[in-house]
């Protein structure tokens, strides 16, 4: 870790909660930011879909949650919505997802700032301490699409079609549109075969869409996948 780093540590400590479903990352996120004597964050829990992040947070009441934005059980807005009572706890969006929709999502939802993973991690550090101050923190572009949705008073900041969705539905349409089998989208979300042809169904119906290739292209179009 470079100094930039290394001169948060002296003094100041914040716990943090990492929530991501990829272990290998979290591995990585944790041997970057997590060496307490140098960068003065202590990773106090980690959490792999949405129940265990939700349980994660209750218990551990960390300052800070490194939240992605994609996750198996609801995603990281319900992570969000179902942590709201947890006093104390300010959340910082990590992901490989730079579109507007996740970006305005999870800052809708309450989040404090989104920062893609190709941070460093000596900005991290500082955008942790950052968050955990109370300040705003996001990735230069993704400012951006923050400012044009929350200014503009004539248009809504989320698209209204996709705000007919459940946030499952939106979870099914985005794997759908990259491809996934249901069979695929079922593990990945823990939910039967018939649960997944379900969420297509009323995915369909409520976009007007008559088949999946048609439903990729409208995901596309809005910079879903």
């Amino acid at each position: 870790m470079t100094d930039a780093a290394s001169q948060e540590a002296p003094g100041r400590r914040a716990r943090v909660v990492l929530v991501d479903d990829h272990r290998m990352f979290r591995t990585g996120v944790r041997a970057e930011i997590g060496r307490t004597e140098e960068t003065g964050i202590d990773v106090v829990g980690e959490a792999d879909d949405v129940e265990s992040a939700v349980r994660v947070v209750a218990e551990t009441r960390p300052d800070v949650v490194l939240l992605d934005v994609h996750l198996p059980g609801g995603g990281g807005v319900e992570v969000l919505r179902r942590s709201a009572g947890v006093e104390g706890v300010r959340f910082l969006a990590l992901s490989v997802s730079d579109a507007a929709e996740d970006v305005i999502g999870v800052i809708r939802g309450g989040a404090r700032g989104y920062v893609t993973k190709t941070i460093t991690g000596t900005d991290l550090v500082n955008a942790v301490f950052r968050i955990s101050d109370g300040d705003a923190v996001f990735s230069p572009r993704l400012a951006g699409f923050v400012l044009d949705a929350f200014a503009a008073t004539d248009t809504p900041p989320v698209d209204e079609d996709l705000d007919r969705l459940t946030q499952r539905e939106r979870e099914v349409l985005r794997l759908i549109a990259r491809g996934y089998a249901y069979k695929e989208i079922a593990k990945q979300l823990f939910i039967s075969v018939k649960t997944v042809e379900s969420h297509v169904s009323a995915v369909l119906r409520k976009l007007q869409l008559s088949n999946r290739h048609e439903l990729t292209r409208w995901a596309t179009a809005r910079r879903l996948v």
